[in-house]
């Protein structure tokens, strides 16, 4: 798991799967506004000219030298729910990435949000 403290160190470092395939480049991680706790990263993956954001589920995250290991496969990941590098994930959208993973969903407390980026 991610701690709140390790969240910038970890930026940009390499995501890998389970078998320690590259999947992308960590660029931002999502807390849980109910909790306060690392729930999702985005991950930059694609072509450089052609970059994009998958979300990923860090509940089973761990860290290594250099890398943050992920509990799914590369190819589920790459087929993730994605916006745009400079994009921001509507609140409409959330319950999509969370149906992607097989993870139940329920909105968050005040403004719906269920993630907020760190």
């Amino acid at each position: 798991m991610i701690h709140s403290a390790d969240i910038r160190e970890w930026r940009n470092r390499d995501v890998i799967d389970p078998k320690g395939r590259k999947i992308g480049a960590l660029e931002a991680v999502y807390v849980d506004t109910t909790t306060d706790a690392p729930a999702m990263a985005t991950v930059r993956t694609g072509l450089p000219t052609r970059h994009r954001l998958v979300f990923v589920p860090l509940d089973e995250a761990t860290l290594g030298p250099g890398y943050v290991k992920v509990a799914h496969g590369r190819g589920l990941v790459r087929k993730a729910p994605s916006m745009g590098m400079d994009d921001v994930l509507p609140v409409e959208r959330e319950e999509e990435v969370f149906k992607h993973y097989e993870r139940p969903y329920e909105r968050g407390t005040g403004s719906g949000r269920r993630l907020a980026r760190r």
